[in-house]
């Protein structure tokens, strides 16, 4: 069974860091690359990551220069860093899997998701 396990959300003010983790159980059969989403209050979910097995990575323009994505394939887990954060970035944070990182980060093309972690950041 495919099971992804996101933590490392929590409470920070603006400016701060947190860094969230993956874990995945195993990978469904072609799934390669995992992504990073978000999910606001009242908005759509949108695509901040993702990294390819290959250590092909894209990243959302909101969030070029302040977060990146990584990997630990020894440990199966991914990892999203996230510096100089701001309000605007409070949401609830997924990890999914996909056949490839798209650079479109849209959501249509993960088939499995983890349940979430929140991410509140303070002004």
């Amino acid at each position: 069974e495919v099971q992804l396990v996101e933590s490392g959300g929590g409470l920070v003010q603006a400016g701060g860091s947190l860094r969230l983790s993956c874990t995945v159980s195993r990978f469904a059969f072609d799934d390669y690359a995992i992504g990073w989403f978000r999910q606001a209050p009242g908005k759509q979910r949108e695509g901040v990551a993702c990294i390819d097995s290959d250590g092909t990575t894209a990243l959302a323009d909101s969030v070029k220069g302040r977060f990146t994505i990584a990997s630990d394939n020894a440990k199966n887990t991914w990892y999203l860093q996230m510096n100089s954060l701001k309000p605007e970035d409070t949401a609830v944070y997924y990890c999914a899997t996909s056949r490839t990182c798209y650079s479109r980060l849209r959501r249509n093309d993960y088939g499995y998701w983890g349940q979430g972690t929140q991410v509140t950041v303070s002004s």
